[in-house]
C-alpha cells in the first residue's frame, strides 16, 4: 500500500509542472476550491515563473503519458475545472516521442510468442503515429495485405497503475473536504477514468469494440470501421486493416481531393447519432486524427480504445432532452430531467424549466453558424449548482464526444449546425421508439414473453404443490371442538381417563 507522503512527494512534483504553464491559478481563484488543495497549490508555485495565459495541455503534455489521458477526461468536466481548462485540454491528442524499433519489435515478440517475422513480410521501422499508450506502425503481412499495427508501450501499465493509485487517493481527500467537491464526485470521475484506461490497455477488448461496432453500423454505410486481423492480435498487439485516406484534419488537402466537406460533416453528425442514440454504443474519441476521408465521400474511423454505452432508458430520455431544446420546449426537457433523477425531487419542475430557458433561448436567436452544443453544455454545467445536481458519469463521454463531433463537423462546414443536422433523426428515432406503433410492438412483445413464461410457472408450481400419492383421499371428518381442561395432574389424569375408555370401547366392539 502505497504510503501518503509518497502520493503527496508525487503531487507536488506534478503541481509544480503545472504551475510552471500556469495550470494551477484557476485551481487558486476559485472559490469553491478547498483551502487545503488550495494551500497546495501555492506550495507548488512557490518560486515558479508563471507565465500570463495558462497553457493546461501543455503542463499535462510534459508530466507524461497518464496525465495526458487523465486531462483528456478532464476535458469533459467544466463544471470541475473550468471552461477555459476543459476547452485547452481538448488539444491533446497523445503525440510523444516513439519507442526505438528493437524495443518495439521485442514486445510484439514477447506478446505474439513468435518473431514479427513469422506474421509480417515488412514493417515501417518508422512509426505513423506515437500515442501515450501505443505506437502504430505500418506493415505488409506474409500473405500480402497492407495493414496497421498497434504496440503497446512496454512499461505503460506500471506507470499508469502508479499514477492512478495516486489520482484515487488524492480525489478521496478532495471529496472529504466540501460538500460543493462531494457534489462534483472526483473520485467517480478517477474510477472512470481508471476503467476507461483498463480498458485502452487491453488491445483484445478495443478489437472486440471495433468489431462490435462494424456490425451497429452496417445502416451508415457511408462510415467504415477497418476490419480485425485476429490471428495477429493479442491484448498487447493490435492489427488492424489499413485505411488509406486523408485525414479530416487537413481540410486543404480534402479541399484539393474534391471531396464534398459539407456531405462529410453531415455523416460524421448522423454517424455519431446513430451510435449514441439508436445502438447506445459510440466512438467515444472522434477527434480529427483518428477520422479520414476515403473515396466516394466516406469517412473511416479507427482507435476504438475508448468507447461509451448508454442503455436504453438514458437514450430516451438523452433523445427527448435534445429534441425537446432543439423545439423550444423546456418544460418536458425539465420534466425527464426529474423523471431521471438528475435533479433532486426538492426542487420545483417549472424553475428549472426556466432555467432551461434561460440557457436555451439565447442560442435560439444565434446565427446558424454560430450555435453550438459545445455552448449548451457549458450553459447547463452553469445551473447544476443552483439545483444541486450531481454528476451523471454515464454521461460525462457523450458530453464530450458531442464537443469533439460538432468541432470536428464545424471545421469541414462553418455553416453547419448541430441542432439543425440532429433535429430529423432525432424526430424519426423518438417517434419509432415512442410512437404508438412503438408502444403496440412493446406490449406485444411484452404479453408473448409472459405467454412464453407460463409453461415454466405450471411446472414451478407442480414442484411445489405436488400430486398426491397411491393413498386414496380421506374420507371428510367432522369437526370436533378440542377443549383442554386445566394443567399439570389433572390435565395427566383426564388424558388417562380418556385413553382406557377408548380401550374399554375397543374390547366392547370385538366381542
Amino acid at each position: 500500500m502505497t504510503q501518503p507522503v509518497v502520493h503527496l512527494w508525487r503531487l507536488l512534483k506534478w503541481g509544480r509542472t503545472l504551475a510552471r504553464h500556469g495550470a494551477l491559478q484557476g485551481i487558486e481563484r476559485d472559490p469553491n476550491t478547498p483551502a487545503p488543495v488550495r494551500r497546495l497549490a501555492r506550495v507548488a508555485r512557490f518560486g515558479a515563473r508563471v507565465p500570463a495565459k495558462p497553457a493546461y495541455a501543455d503542463a499535462f503534455q510534459a508530466i507524461g503519458p497518464a496525465a495526458i489521458k487523465l486531462g483528456q477526461t478532464l476535458a469533459t468536466r467544466p463544471d470541475l475545472v473550468g471552461d477555459d481548462a476543459a476547452h485547452d485540454l481538448l488539444r491533446l491528442q497523445d503525440q510523444l516521442p516513439p519507442v526505438p524499433f528493437a524495443t518495439i519489435c521485442a514486445a510484439m515478440e514477447a506478446s505474439m510468442g513468435r518473431p514479427p517475422s513469422h506474421f509480417f513480410s515488412s514493417i515501417e521501422e518508422t512509426p505513423v503515429g506515437a500515442a501515450s499508450i501505443a505506437q502504430v506502425h505500418r506493415a505488409v503481412t506474409t500473405d500480402g495485405r497492407t495493414v496497421a499495427v498497434k504496440v503497446l508501450r512496454p512499461g505503460v501499465e506500471e506507470d499508469f497503475a502508479r499514477a492512478i493509485d495516486t489520482y484515487q487517493w488524492a480525489a478521496a481527500q478532495v471529496e472529504g473536504m466540501s460538500g460543493e467537491a462531494a457534489r462534483l464526485r472526483p473520485r467517480l470521475t478517477v474510477e472512470n477514468f481508471r476503467r476507461w484506461t483498463l480498458r485502452e490497455l487491453n488491445f483484445r477488448r478495443e478489437a472486440a469494440s471495433a468489431s462490435e461496432l462494424a456490425e451497429a453500423m452496417t445502416a451508415e454505410p457511408d462510415f467504415m470501421v477497418p476490419q480485425i486481423d485476429w490471428a495477429r492480435s493479442t491484448a498487447k498487439v493490435l492489427t488492424v486493416e489499413w485505411i488509406d485516406g486523408i485525414k479530416l484534419s487537413n481540410r486543404q488537402a480534402l479541399v484539393e481531393a474534391g471531396y464534398d466537406l459539407p456531405h462529410l460533416a453531415q455523416t460524421l453528425v448522423r454517424a455519431f447519432l446513430r451510435q449514441a442514440i439508436a445502438e447506445g454504443f459510440f466512438h467515444a474519441d472522434m477527434h480529427q486524427g483518428n477520422l479520414f476521408a476515403l473515396p466516394g465521400n466516406k469517412i473511416a474511423a479507427i482507435d476504438f480504445g475508448i468507447m461509451g454505452r448508454i442503455d436504453r432508458r438514458a437514450r430516451v430520455w438523452l433523445a427527448e432532452i435534445l429534441y425537446g431544446l432543439i423545439t423550444g420546449n423546456y418544460k418536458r426537457v425539465a420534466e425527464i430531467h426529474f423523471e431521471a433523477g438528475y435533479v433532486p425531487a426538492h426542487h420545483n419542475v417549472a424553475e428549472f424549466a426556466t432555467a432551461l430557458r434561460a440557457v436555451g433561448e439565447p442560442m435560439r436567436g444565434l446565427p446558424v453558424k454560430d450555435m453550438s452544443i459545445g455552448m449548451m453544455l457549458d450553459g447547463l454545467f452553469s445551473i447544476t449548482r443552483d439545483f444541486d445536481m450531481v454528476t451523471q458519469p454515464h454521461l460525462l463521454l457523450l458530453q464530450k464526444t458531442m464537443v469533439m463531433v460538432e468541432g470536428v463537423a464545424t471545421s469541414l462546414d462553418p455553416d453547419i449546425n448541430l441542432w439543425d443536422s440532429a433535429a430529423p433523426f432525432v424526430r424519426e428515432w423518438i417517434r419509432t421508439e415512442l410512437g404508438p406503433e412503438a408502444k403496440i410492438a412493446d406490449r406485444l412483445i411484452e404479453d408473448v414473453q409472459t405467454l412464453a413464461r407460463l409453461p415454466e410457472l405450471v411446472r414451478r408450481i407442480e414442484a411445489r404443490y405436488p400430486a398426491p400419492g397411491g393413498e386414496p383421499p380421506a374420507p371428510p371428518l367432522k369437526q370436533i371442538e378440542v377443549v383442554r381442561i386445566g394443567g399439570g395432574w389433572r390435565y395427566a389424569l383426564i388424558s388417562m381417563l380418556s385413553a382406557a375408555a377408548g380401550v374399554a370401547a375397543t374390547i366392547a366392539v370385538l366381542r
